[in-house]
């Protein structure tokens, strides 16, 4: 692989974790799991996700849900192991707030990151895995 397909996937799989942030905070959660592969594992905060099923079930609730959340994803690295396969690791700051109670301090509920698998599949570049780990306990 030369280096601008290497960069490439990179920015593919970057974007991953943009279009996720993006679909949470902008009302458009119910898209996040055609990010993934159909069987991938999400591990987050609210617990664990096997497969785009349990994904769609979650992500639905949550694209109902009255809240206001910003996801600061900063630091994304990413590491190409071949022309089909990556790992990435992107730092987290999570806000969220309902939104009734707009008159409350805001301060992160989540400080962190994320461990991603990254897949190229029919579809294009997919997580395969994304696991949150809290930066403080």
């Amino acid at each position: 692989m030369n280096e601008m397909e290497r960069l490439l996937i990179e920015r593919h799989c970057e974007q991953l974790s943009y279009s996720y942030a993006k679909y949470v905070d902008l009302g458009q959660a119910i898209r996040v799991p055609e990010l993934f592969t159909p069987d991938a594992v999400c591990l987050l905060a609210a617990g664990e996700m096997r497969g785009r099923d349990e994904m769609v079930d979650f992500f639905g609730r949550l694209h109902e849900r009255k809240s206001v959340s910003r996801h600061f994803i900063t630091n994304i690295s990413i590491d190409v192991l071949d022309d089909q396969n990556a790992t990435g690791l992107a730092y987290l700051a999570l806000y969220r707030r309902d939104a009734e109670h707009t008159e409350s301090p805001i301060n992160p509920v989540l400080v962190g990151h994320y461990d991603d698998v990254y897949v190229l599949t029919d579809e294009g570049w997919r997580f395969a895995s994304r696991i949150t780990t809290p930066a403080f306990g």
